[in-house]
């Protein structure tokens, strides 16, 4: 997998970036978002407005894979 894109985000915000993600089969998965948190940097997955108010991820990642793809993004974040 590789990030494809990043667009950084201007201003007082949480979200310092938004990303796409490639797999090596050729998905691209738009709308990773990542996030300053009081913990420092993670990245979040995309999600969707649920009918009950709440926000639920649109794509499962295993936790290795997710960890992998947020050392990737924050290296990225601080090439940019």
């Amino acid at each position: 997998m590789k990030i494809q894109r990043m667009h950084l985000v201007k201003g007082d915000s949480k979200t310092v970036a938004y990303c796409d993600v490639q797999t090596d089969d050729k998905i691209v998965i738009k709308g990773f978002k990542l996030i300053n948190g009081t913990k420092g940097l993670f990245l979040s997955a995309p999600n969707e407005k649920g009918k009950d108010g709440k926000y639920y991820d649109s794509v499962i990642l295993p936790k290795e894979l997710r960890d992998n793809l947020e050392k990737m993004a924050i290296e990225e974040y601080n090439n940019a």
